[in-house]
């Protein structure tokens, strides 16, 4: 799953039963770079890698091209500002319908999609798995009671999954048209405010555009109110459509036992030793959040919109995320076709809160692992401590072993006070190991546009670009001593106090991750140099 409900929308969740009074926020906002700030010489908490090419990189030029699989929902590969920063299949002839190469995928030139079919069309919105163990206990539990079963165990399993089925799918339901009508609302009063303001029907109104809009009318001071009202709960009128199109994927698909999205695909979804299928479109139906993605990790960092981390760096495009669960069997295949085919990083920015096929997708990553490939993995965006709450994939294999090419990144915000840890980001003492910025993150969107997004969906790219970027210039180092330059130099706030996400709670940052700190690429770089010297 690519995106989910943070604090600000269980809050306007709460909201909608009844009426509330909202309040105006009075924050600025941070410039969609601050990520790439130093947090010592300016304003904001980043990760140092402005300082890192000023004053330790220069002129120097990268010694390797380091590949980075973006195992997402899709990249736009024609991002102006992603060209010559997408890794090419050298030994596939493109769009000549014959698998050059012969490694299984036809026409791969800038990587795969498993969401696809023979036909060409491509899956977007898909059930969540919480809804396929449904489905598939279904037919052995259904109307059954405990008196007449043997597996209790797994009775009880159904009963739960069964039970936060038509829970979450009647939630959305009374959810729907209330927020279709708050979107209906939000839509005419964007519209009135970029005609008052004489901009383009279809620019991103900042919060700068709503407090210079001076409306003559009652209409426009409605319209204004209504946009002031949203801001009091943080949420962008972006925000909000993506908030509406969730409940409706929701009840389309999410939690609907009755849809069935893979018969797109023609594959059999249960049947793991299936590893070729799907087509080359990588861009797919919805490439948003992958776009998003490859562009903190390596878009153009000069004449563009935005600027990626580092430079000497390669996307390859693997689409395996659905507006939905991805399922076990395609992330596993992913992970495989990345390693098999030169990547050195996997970044992937997506979570689940079950996983049956969980031990394909393990040993998927154990191949990863030998072949030297380093993994970084979003934490989530539930507010939970993961150290109990289950979020998939992760790094601890079923036999209780820890796979040791991987990396799960947490997401800070751009203040250094209380809100240092972002309100969403999940969060764990043993199991996620760093923080990185994950709020207000500005990079690349379809069709060559630009814009802000949070999450640690964001978090994990900017780990995997500071990755990318030590081992373009320190290429000797194998994935288990990159793993731990960038954990051993995570900057440090042994005193800083912070609001526990997901709550009110005032705790230790120190005690949300295993190194209590935010990923520092300057002091990596120096780190690794240190390491190779001494090999």
């Amino acid at each position: 799953m690519r995106f989910r409900i943070r604090p600000a929308f269980l809050a306007l969740s709460l909201a909608l039963t009844g009426p509330v009074a909202f309040a105006q926020s009075g924050d600025d906002d941070a410039p969609g770079d601050w990520f790439l700030h130093d947090a010592q010489t300016g304003r904001y908490p980043g990760v140092s890698v402005d300082r890192a090419y000023a004053e330790l990189i220069g002129t120097r030029r990268p010694a390797r091209t380091v590949v980075v699989a973006v195992i997402d929902g899709g990249v736009d590969v024609r991002h102006p500002a992603l060209q010559g920063r997408l890794w090419t299949n050298p030994d596939e002839v493109p769009n000549n319908g014959v698998d050059d190469d012969r490694n299984g995928y036809v026409d791969d030139v800038h990587g795969w999609n498993f969401l696809g079919g023979p036909d060409g069309r491509s899956v977007d919105a898909a059930t969540y798995e919480v809804t396929r163990e449904y489905v598939r206990l279904k037919p052995k539990y259904e109307g059954k009671t405990e008196d007449q079963i043997t597996d209790r165990a797994e009775f009880a399993y159904f009963q739960r999954v069964r039970s936060e089925v038509l829970q979450k799918r009647a939630e959305a339901q009374q959810q729907l048209p209330v927020v279709q009508q708050m979107h209906q609302a939000a839509t005419g009063a964007v519209g009135k405010v970029r005609v008052g303001l004489g901009l383009a029907q279809d620019a991103d109104l900042t919060d700068a555009d709503v407090d210079r809009y001076a409306p003559s009318t009652p209409e426009g001071r409605q319209a204004k109110q209504i946009l002031l009202q949203l801001r009091g709960f943080g949420i962008t009128y972006r925000d909000l459509t993506e908030y509406l199109h969730q409940l409706e994927g929701q009840v389309a698909y999410g939690y609907n036992p009755d849809a069935d999205e893979r018969s797109v695909v023609g594959d059999d979804p249960n049947d793991l030793s299936q590893r070729h299928y799907g087509n080359n479109d990588v861009i797919g139906p919805d490439a948003s959040h992958g776009t998003h993605v490859a562009g903190i990790i390596a878009a153009i960092r000069q004449g563009y919109g935005a600027r990626g981390v580092a430079e000497g760096v390669q996307i390859m495009a693997v689409r395996a995320v659905p507006n939905g669960d991805e399922r076990d069997k395609d992330v596993a295949n992913a992970i495989r076709y990345a390693a098999d085919n030169g990547a050195h990083i996997i970044n992937m920015s997506f979570g689940k809160s079950y996983s049956p096929q969980k031990r394909a997708v393990d040993e998927a990553v154990r191949y990863a692992e030998a072949k030297g490939v380093l993994i970084v993995h979003a934490a989530g965006n539930s507010g939970e401590d993961v150290d109990t709450a289950d979020n998939f994939p992760r790094a601890v294999y079923s036999d209780g072993q820890r796979a040791a090419n991987w990396l799960e990144v947490g997401a800070s915000g751009w203040t250094d006070g209380a809100e240092l840890a972002a309100d969403f980001s999940n969060y764990g003492a043993k199991s996620v190991d760093v923080f990185a910025p994950g709020v207000d993150i500005g990079s690349t969107l379809p069709n060559g546009r630009y814009g802000e997004l949070d999450g640690t969906s964001m978090a994990a790219p900017v780990v995997s670009g500071v990755a990318a970027l030590v081992w373009s210039f320190y290429p000797d180092l194998t994935a288990a001593q990159l793993r731990d330059v960038l954990v051993s130099t995570a900057r440090r706030y042994p005193n800083q106090t912070v609001t526990r996400p997901g709550s009110e709670d005032r705790v230790p940052f120190a005690s949300l991750s295993v190194t209590g700190g935010i990923v520092d690429a300057y002091a990596a770089l120096q780190r690794a140099a240190q390491l190779s010297q001494a090999q």
